[in-house]
């Protein structure tokens, strides 16, 4: 497997041809590019120049699309992603848990506490200061499904128990089952680093032909739309905070300008392999991120945010299930594309990337252990986040008439910002703010561009220069035209769409694992006899 800094990026000082890249017939070149590479490029090249020569007619193809898949299909996003879910937690119980991601003599390589912190400063990324405080005050100003009157106490907790939904087991369960399937894939049968390989047990040989080229390349597909919306709501983010500190004017140029300039700068980071200053800024991230939750729980209403924890809370685990199967059979479509739909696309667009982390720093731990370490630590760790910030706004707009719901409908990325203004120190706050989201924008897109690379080289782990600028390159401008064509809306839009073919096969990809492991146990039982 890759080696992989805590931020997710590629120590390329270590990388190594390991045999894991090899064919049966030996003769596997390192970094051979197939039909999988000139698929992914050809197609991503036509969809640019879609956006460029034709932007009015992308926005028109992307909505409707959009409605037609959330509208039909939409429902699968739940039903799979709580069966994922449901599959895991009988994983860890049954005693195939006790089976390592590994030889049967492996152990982790990480210490546990360190396997969390690495796992956090890979995934917490841009979202949690994009959205922090802008979903919870949203939901405050227009609960889901109507479930309460907006801006009262109700809706407060309806707020948080649906920003637990979002950011929660669901999306943990999609990067547990990938990294789970990757890690005993790669360390325990010893195959390539690609998706198509984790298909073996349900289609033997044909994962080499077509059916797994496909496969391959809609893993690609998903994971560049994954990174351009991460980037995209980056550059929002960097752009909105700059706007109230300085007064840079927020617009596309601005946008355009910050995508460049990010987008040069983690080419030439996984280009270069400098994983010790990526290793630093994951850590700083890291740091920053805990002072800056330290610092509104001291000057926030403490006590406020402790009690609405506990009841939101309470409330989610009561409407656990009610939750995870609320679809649109009498209304609120445009609520769940808005928020459940795009959440969960966004989840498995990242499902590739976060799976090959996952599987690369969990080597020699056991089934129980990386599922439960997985679906509980993160959920807990962005549960506190999402309270301490997203409660502190609402407190805020509740009973000091403040205005940051009415500044979050204006503008979503202004909500952060809007809330750090009411508190000391709020121009120092700020810019720690920006930094963060700049660094989490970097150490993410950077490992992104090393999984596209890696996908579209045969399963290389040491994919060619030109293909990693070539794909670091390609994700900024996919960004930009996406941001030019429609900003945010697009970016959301395109996601969903995209992710829904590679939805399938994670539903398959479960199904595949289940299957070996079945396969598995019973040659061990055989042995045994």
């Amino acid at each position: 497997m890759t080696p992989v800094t805590p931020s997710g990026s590629v120590d390329e000082s270590t990388t190594h041809d390991t045999g894991e890249d090899r064919e049966g017939d030996g003769h596997h070149r390192v970094g051979k590019l197939g039909s999988v590479f000139w698929s992914s490029l050809g197609i991503s090249a036509l969809f640019v120049g879609w956006a460029v020569l034709f932007r009015e007619n992308l926005n028109e193809v992307t909505t409707a699309s959009l409605n037609w898949v959330t509208a039909t299909f939409g429902w699968t996003y739940l039903v799979v992603t709580l069966a994922i879910l449901v599959f895991l937690v009988f994983l860890a119980f049954s005693p195939t848990g006790e089976i390592r991601l590994g030889k049967d003599t492996d152990r982790p390589e990480f210490s546990t506490p360190t396997w969390f912190a690495m796992i956090l400063s890979a995934v917490m990324g841009i979202g949690l200061v994009s959205y922090g405080v802008a979903e919870p005050i949203s939901h405050l100003a227009t609960p889901p499904h109507g479930l309460a009157e907006p801006n009262t106490p109700a809706a407060a907790v309806r707020a948080l128990q649906y920003s637990y939904f979002d950011w929660g087991l669901h999306a943990w369960a999609i990067f547990a089952v990938f990294g789970l399937a990757i890690a005993y894939s790669t360390h325990r049968k010893g195959r390539r680093t690609l998706v198509s390989q984790l298909f073996v047990p349900l289609l033997g040989d044909r994962v080499n032909g077509p059916i797994g080229k496909a496969i391959d390349v809609l893993a690609v597909f998903a994971t560049l739309f994954g990174t351009t919306t991460s980037l995209g709501l980056g550059a929002l983010q960097v752009n909105n905070g700059l706007g109230t500190l300085f007064g840079i004017p927020v617009n596309s140029v601005t946008q355009v300008l910050i995508i460049a300039a990010v987008t040069a700068v983690f080419t030439l980071s996984a280009v270069t392999g400098v994983s010790k200053g990526i290793k630093f800024l994951s850590q700083g991230s890291s740091l920053l991120a805990v002072a800056l939750f330290v610092f509104m729980l001291v000057v926030g209403p403490t006590v406020f945010v402790a009690n609405l924890y506990i009841e939101s809370m309470g409330r989610w685990a009561t409407d656990f299930f009610r939750m995870s199967l609320q679809g649109t059979a009498f209304g609120g479509l445009e609520w769940m594309q808005m928020w459940t739909y795009f959440m969960m696309a966004w989840w498995v667009s990242w499902g590739a990337f976060v799976g090959v982390f996952l599987a690369r720093i969990s080597r020699g731990r056991t089934i129980r252990g990386f599922i439960m370490g997985v679906l509980v630590v993160p959920s807990v760790v962005f549960f506190t986040w999402f309270t301490v910030f997203g409660g502190t706004a609402i407190h805020l707009d509740l009973f000091q008439g403040g205005n940051i719901a009415k500044r979050t409908a204006a503008d979503v990325n202004s909500a952060f910002f809007a809330t750090l203004e009411h508190f000391p120190l709020a121009g120092i706050t700020s810019v720690i703010a920006i930094i963060l989201v700049v660094l989490f924008f970097v150490s993410g897109a950077d490992a992104n561009t090393y999984v596209l690379s890696m996908m579209t080289s045969d399963g290389s782990l040491t994919p060619r220069r030109p293909v990693l600028i070539l794909w670091g390159v390609l994700t900024g401008v996919t960004a930009v035209v996406l941001m030019l064509a429609g900003g945010l809306t697009a970016l959301q839009n395109t996601v969903i769409v995209t992710s829904l073919p590679f939805l399938v096969i994670i539903a398959g990809l479960a199904v595949s694992f289940w299957k070996e492991l079945g396969a598995d146990r019973k040659e061990k039982t055989d042995v045994a006899h």
